[in-house]
C-alpha cells in the first residue's frame, strides 16, 4: 500500500543508517554552492539571527529614524556567539535541520547534534568554522537532556519515533514522544534556555479516522482531530506540551519562548519509504498498482524548505517573541496537490517506474478486509516476528482523505519564503535516488 505518513524513524532520536544516507546527500552543485554563499555573506551584512540576551534594542532605539540599522550592526559586533542544540540531529529531518543551520547561521558558534546513534557523516562536519559537537543521548533520560541543553540558546527539537505500520510499541512511542519531550521542556526551564522551537505533525490534526477531507485549511481551520493510532495521539500530547509551556519561567528569572512547526507529508534526499517504493517497483517488474484514488489529494513538503523553516523560526523568536510564541505553523511550500501515489511517481517515474491503472486494482471494500487481516496476523505473529504492513486500518484511512494547507502565516509571522522551488526539490530528490538505488544494485 504505497503510503508515506511523513519518516518512518527507528530507535529514539533518530533513524539508524544515517550514515549512509548522508553520503547520499553530498554537497549542492558549484552554483548552487556559490548562491547560498552570497545568501549566507548577505545575512552576515544584515546580522540576522535571534539576538542573545541583552542584545535587543530598546524602545527608545526602535523610535528613532535611522537608528535601528545602525544600532543593529552595533549589537552586531557586540553580541555573544550563539549555541544551538539539535535534538534527533540524526534523523531524516534533523540531518536536514543541522546542514542548514551550518549554511544559513552566521552567529553559530556551536552546534550540539543530540541522538541516540550517532551518524558517521557527523565527523566531515567536524573540519569546519563551527564547533559540532556530537552528543550520543536518549530523550527519555532527563539528566542526558539536561547535560545537553545546558548553555544553548536554542534547542530545535526534532526528536521522536514517527511509525504508522507498529514496529514500535505504544509504549515505547509515548515514552519518546510525550515523556522525551517534556524532558526537553524542563531541562530548558532548568538550564535557562530561552528559546524551543518544536517538530509536530500534521498528523496531529489529520487525516482524522473518519475519513473527513481537510481541503485548503489553515491553522484556525476547524476540523475534528479523531484518532486511535498511538503516534498521532502522541504528536497531539507532545505539542500541547510544548504550546502550555510557553511563557513559563526559567533559571534566570526570563522566560520560555516555545513554538511548534507542522511538517505534512516530507519528501527530499535521506526518504527511506521513497526508497523503500523504488525498491517494491524494481521487484514488481518496475511497476506499482494504484490503490488510492487519483481525486484524493495529500500536501507535501520538500524536507530542506521544513529545515529551512525551522531555522528562520529559531532566528525570530526573541525579536517577535509576543507574537509567535505559543503558535503553531503549517510547514508547507510549491509543492503540487496530488495522491500520495501519483506525487511519488514525479520521482519514480524518472528513474523507471510506471504506475499501473488509472483507478484503484481493488475496491476499498476488499483493501478494508485487508487491513483487518493484517491487523489480526500482526497481533498473532508478534510474540514470535515483528510483521508491519505498510497497509493497516490508519494508512488506510490516511491514504484516502484529502488533507491540504493553504496558508501563509508563517510568511506573515517571520517572513518565510520556500528556500527550494519546486523544480529545484523535484530535481535534488530524483538526483538523489537515483544515485542511491544506483550505487545500491
Amino acid at each position: 500500500m504505497p503510503v508515506d505518513c511523513q519518516v518512518a524513524t527507528r530507535g529514539r532520536c533518530g533513524s539508524r543508517g544515517g550514515g549512509q544516507r548522508a553520503r547520499g546527500l553530498g554537497w549542492a552543485p558549484f552554483l548552487e554552492r556559490a548562491r547560498r554563499e552570497e545568501k549566507r555573506a548577505e545575512g552576515r551584512r544584515r546580522c540576522g539571527g535571534p539576538a542573545s540576551p541583552g542584545g535587543s534594542l530598546s524602545s527608545g532605539q526602535r523610535g528613532r529614524p535611522g537608528t535601528v540599522a545602525a544600532a543593529r550592526m552595533a549589537a552586531c559586533a557586540e553580541a555573544p556567539e550563539l549555541v544551538y542544540l539539535v535534538t534527533g540531529g540524526c534523523g531524516f529531518l534533523g540531518e536536514h535541520v543541522v546542514r542548514m543551520l551550518l549554511e544559513q547561521e552566521p552567529r553559530l558558534r556551536e552546534l550540539r547534534v543530540f541522538d541516540l546513534r550517532l551518524s558517521p557523516w557527523l565527523e566531515e562536519l567536524k573540519t569546519g568554522p563551527v564547533q559540532v559537537t556530537a552528543i550520543q543521548g536518549d530523550v527519555t533520560q532527563a539528566h542526558e537532556v539536561a547535560a545537553a541543553v545546558s548553555g544553548a540558546h536554542v534547542v530545535i527539537h526534532t526528536a521522536g519515533v514517527v511509525d504508522v505500520f507498529g514496529r514500535v510499541s505504544p509504549e515505547t512511542i509515548y515514552k519518546v514522544n510525550v515523556q522525551g519531550t517534556q524532558n526537553v521542556i524542563e531541562a530548558c526551564v532548568q538550564m535557562g534556555t530561552r528559546f524551543l522551537v518544536h517538530t509536530s505533525s500534521m498528523e496531529v490534526v489529520g487525516p482524522n479516522i473518519k475519513g473527513q477531507p481537510f481541503h485548503r485549511g489553515d491553522e484556525d481551520t476547524p476540523y475534528e482531530a479523531v484518532h486511535k493510532h498511538p503516534y498521532p495521539q502522541s504528536k497531539a500530547q507532545a505539542e500541547r506540551l510544548v504550546l502550555e509551556a510557553n511563557g513559563r519561567e526559567v533559571r534566570g528569572g526570563l522566560t520560555l519562548v516555545t513554538c511548534a512547526l507542522r511538517p505534512t507529508g516530507i519528501y527530499g534526499e535521506g526518504h527511506q519509504i521513497m526508497r523503500d517504493f523504488y525498491r517494491q517497483g524494481l521487484r514488481l517488474g518496475g511497476r506499482l498498482f494504484r490503490a488510492v484514488p487519483a481525486s484524493v489529494e495529500h500536501g507535501r513538503v520538500y524536507v530542506g524548505n521544513v529545515a529551512w523553516m525551522h531555522v528562520l523560526v529559531a532566528r525570530e523568536l526573541e525579536q517577535r517573541a509576543a507574537l509567535m510564541g505559543g503558535q503553531v505553523y503549517f510547514c508547507y511550500d510549491q509543492s503540487p496537490y496530488k495522491s500520495y501515489e501519483d506525487f511519488n511517481m514525479e520521482f519514480l517515474g524518472p528513474c523507471g517506474l510506471r504506475l499501473v491503472g488509472t483507478r484503484p486494482l481493488l475496491p476499498h471494500w476488499l483493501l478494508v478486509l485487508l487491513t483487518a487481516l493484517n491487523t489480526l496476523l500482526q497481533w498473532l505473529l508478534r510474540p514470535l516476528v515483528l510483521y508491519a504492513p505498510l497497509l493497516n486500518p490508519y494508512t488506510l484511512a490516511m491514504a484516502n482523505t484529502t488533507f491540504t494547507v493553504s496558508t501563509n502565516k508563517a510568511q506573515r509571522h517571520f517572513g518565510y519564503k520556500p528556500l527550494f522551488s519546486w523544480e529545484v526539490s523535484r530535481a535534488r530528490t530524483i538526483l538523489w535516488l537515483q544515485g542511491k538505488e544506483g550505487s545500491a544494485q
